[in-house]
């Protein structure tokens, strides 16, 4: 045959694979998983650096890239939740302890990076040397505006700095003392762009933003432009430029009065933590939440993995659904409960039905590799959540120990008999999560081990996104939402993995 003839003749014959409804086809091949199944190589006319990650978690959450930390005790607390968030992802925060100590976390990461920051810490001139440093010890900064009242909208009387009290030795010296009273400040309604544009020319901390009385009305900090920069991708409130950051809540009564802690120290995302979220318990907070803060606070609910409970969910007003039963590394819901659902098969039945009615979906379990999390999304989720390949990280919760010369860090599943012991039942989201609060005897739905020493996510998520653009390249996918298109119209293919496959994979 004439060699210029070629793309007539595939025309003919069809294109190679399987579409991702042939793939997952329920009487043909039962339940899939990630490793059953490869994703076909497509046509590429595009670099891999400009391959774009946006997606959403939810209906009204955007990220730049399409990953969530997981809402376990050894995996996600402050300092992972803003690290996330800088690096273009988001920190689900675990709620494994008490209410007001998860409510201390949102308000830290909210803290962290702002634009106008509107509700700034003051002190008044009367406060001590010693109330500067308790916040420094809570908080770590030191840079606070003094007005009149000790409050925003007192006048503006001074600002106190590391500075201003690194070398007194009296810390029941009053602030009046120390503080600095020439202070650069700007007038309200000042552009950030222009107020970001005089604290790098005074070279100064903090700028206060006063009106035309000279009252404090918000701040801007010096540490946040310097962020601006250093993390283009982060993800960022529109309107208050602070860390978004996500929590998770049980169903319990008890659960209504911890988020509303949650969303009052600024909540953005709250995930209703379930093994089984298909319950009249999760549909009545559903509803709470969104007749008590309509659009304050998205909520992502689950987990479900079949049409059945993914449609009770959005019909009780879910933005988001969470995708997983028994897949993570150390859940082992599907051994001893005998219930759950292959997670490549889960992700897909459940993703195909939400976007009918604009619901994203996450892949929660089973991420171990760059090629899961691209798995998970060409099967249809907008996001993916991980665990275990966040646990062992500089930024994840729990002290550092030495085993068999092997630099270690535990992780455990939060139905491990470890997590569910570790608080009262009030303040278990272990127990709660698998409805065992009132149980005598507890049954163990994950376990408890540990992983080795990763080193910082400021260097292994840049990693994982890097790696997620080359597979969509290869793929000949240009943009993660595009990938969905692809994969509805056929032309991204996929084809089964046979054990032999597998092992030469």
């Amino acid at each position: 045959m004439d060699p210029k003839q070629a793309l007539q003749e595939l025309e003919k014959m069809g294109a190679d694979g399987l579409t991702a409804h042939e793939l997952i086809d329920l009487k043909v091949t039962g339940g899939l998983t990630y490793n059953d199944f490869l994703i076909l190589p497509g046509y590429i006319n595009f670099p891999a650096d400009q391959v774009s990650l946006e997606t959403k978690v939810t209906r009204n959450i955007a990220l730049k890239a399409p990953f969530l930390s997981s809402p376990m005790d050894t995996v996600t607390e402050t300092s992972m939740a803003i690290t996330m968030a800088l690096l273009g992802g988001i920190g689900i925060l675990h709620n494994n302890c008490t209410a007001d100590e998860q409510a201390a976390m949102v308000r830290k990461v909210k803290k962290f990076e702002n634009g106008f920051i509107t509700d700034p810490i003051v002190l008044s001139a009367k406060h001590k040397i010693r109330d500067v440093l308790e916040i420094k010890r809570k908080l770590g900064f030191a840079g606070i505006p003094i007005t009149d009242s000790g409050k925003v909208g007192g006048k503006l009387v001074g600002i106190v700095t590391n500075r201003d009290i690194g070398f007194c030795e009296n810390d029941e010296a009053e602030l009046e003392t120390v503080m600095t009273t020439k202070v650069v400040t700007a007038e309200h309604g000042v552009t950030l762009q222009e107020a970001n544009r005089i604290l790098r020319e005074s070279k100064k901390g903090k700028l206060p933003i006063v009106d035309s009385e000279g009252n404090l009305v918000s701040l801007v900090a010096r540490s946040d432009l310097l962020k601006n920069r250093d993390y283009p991708w982060a993800s960022k409130h529109p309107q208050t430029k602070q860390l978004l950051v996500g929590a998770a809540i049980g169903t319990r009564l008890a659960d209504r009065e911890r988020l509303a802690k949650l969303v009052d120290a600024g909540l953005d995302l709250v995930v209703i933590d379930s093994s089984q979220g298909n319950s009249s318990f999760q549909i009545d907070i559903i509803k709470h939440i969104k007749s008590t803060y309509g659009d304050r606070v998205d909520v992502l609910a689950g987990n479900v993995v079949t049409r059945d409970q993914a449609a009770n969910l959005i019909a009780a007003g879910a933005d988001g659904l969470r995708i997983g039963m028994g897949s993570g590394s150390i859940c082992i819901t599907q051994e001893v409960m005998a219930v759950g659902r292959p997670q490549g098969t889960g992700v897909f039945q459940v993703s195909q039905f939400a976007r009918k009615f604009g619901v994203p979906t996450v892949a929660d379990g089973g991420i171990g590799n760059i090629g899961h999390i691209a798995k998970a999304l060409s099967l249809g989720a907008s996001c993916v959540m991980m665990g275990g390949l966040l646990a062992g990280t500089t930024e994840s919760p729990g002290e550092y120990f030495f085993l068999d010369g092997k630099r270690l860090k535990k992780y455990r599943g939060m139905g491990s008999l470890d997590a569910m012991e570790k608080n009262d039942s009030d303040n278990s989201g272990s127990q709660a999560r698998y409805f065992s609060e009132s149980d005598t005897v507890k049954v163990a739905q994950g376990v408890t081990g540990a992983v080795v020493d990763k080193g910082s996510i400021k260097q292994f998520v840049p990693y994982l996104i890097t790696g997620l653009q080359h597979s969509l390249q290869d793929m000949g996918v240009p943009h993660l939402s595009q990938l969905w298109e692809m994969v509805d119209d056929g032309r991204v293919r996929f084809e089964r993995r046979s054990a032999a496959a597998q092992i030469e994979g």
